[in-house]
């Protein structure tokens, strides 16, 4: 057996040595998210129900013709909201594929993530044509096996009319909360975070866009999304749609 080898032992000792006392990585803050409330759709159900009940109530009426349209009407942008306004998110690395997370307000949780099939990078420049239609289809089952529109784990998605993949409904990850987390204080906007090393390395960037949206519920099988902008901002357009077909 060779003799040991005191400068080698020094060498490795030290190296152990500045391993233990080299800072630990920065911990995340913890998540200050709070649950949507319950309130608000509790109440809109039960408008509907008394609504629905005062209107069966009522004798059918057939009109003699229809009413004509007034010149001058108001675009549907200035017409009275038919839905509920929502916090929606679009974000991803840019060589990564976007998510979609939908928020009652930027404080609380998210009530539905989406893994869309599409590049953040890609996305960002379908929104620089002014305007994008993505529609997240699925197929309608047997009444007994439905489940709500928003539960449904798989989609077929369609960008401004052309099949990208399939998008993925996934429980919101450590990381998606730590997102939502550092854009807690914004309401809308467009950005970009730095990257998780664990995910990107040190030099990734995740890029975000943020707005309220109106969420319209056509019927069980039909949901819509439309990015509201602020008042005279001729930014882009997006819609989304959730359908079964």
């Amino acid at each position: 057996m060779g003799e040991p080898n005191p400068t080698a032992n020094a060498n490795t000792a030290s190296g152990d040595l500045a391993k233990s006392q080299a800072p630990p990585p920065p911990s995340r803050p913890p998540v200050s998210l709070v649950q949507p409330s319950q309130k608000k759709k509790q109440k809109s159900a039960k408008v509907y129900r008394v609504f629905r009940s005062v209107f069966r109530s009522l004798p059918i009426l057939t009109p003699a013709c229809k009413f004509p349209t007034i010149p001058g009407s108001l675009p549907d942008s200035h017409r009275a909201s038919s839905g509920s306004r929502i916090t929606g998110t679009l974000f991803g690395y840019r060589k990564g594929r976007v998510s979609l997370s939908m928020q009652e307000a930027p404080r609380c949780f998210p009530t539905l993530v989406v893994e869309l099939a599409m590049q953040t990078s890609v996305l960002q420049k379908e929104m620089s044509s002014g305007m994008v239609r993505i529609a997240l289809e699925c197929e309608k089952k047997p009444e007994k096996e439905k489940m709500k529109l928003l539960h449904e784990p798989l989609w077929t998605m369609y960008c401004n009319g052309k099949k990208s993949g399939y998008g993925v409904k996934r429980d919101a990850t450590d990381e998606d909360l730590h997102i939502m987390e550092l854009l807690k204080a914004v309401s809308m906007g467009a950005g970009v975070l730095p990257g998780n090393s664990e995910v990107e390395g040190p030099d990734g960037e995740l890029a975000y866009m943020r707005a309220h949206f109106e969420h319209v519920v056509g019927s069980r099988d039909s949901e819509t999304l439309y990015m509201l902008s602020p008042e005279g901002n001729n930014g882009p357009e997006l819609t989304i749609f959730f359908v079964r077909i």
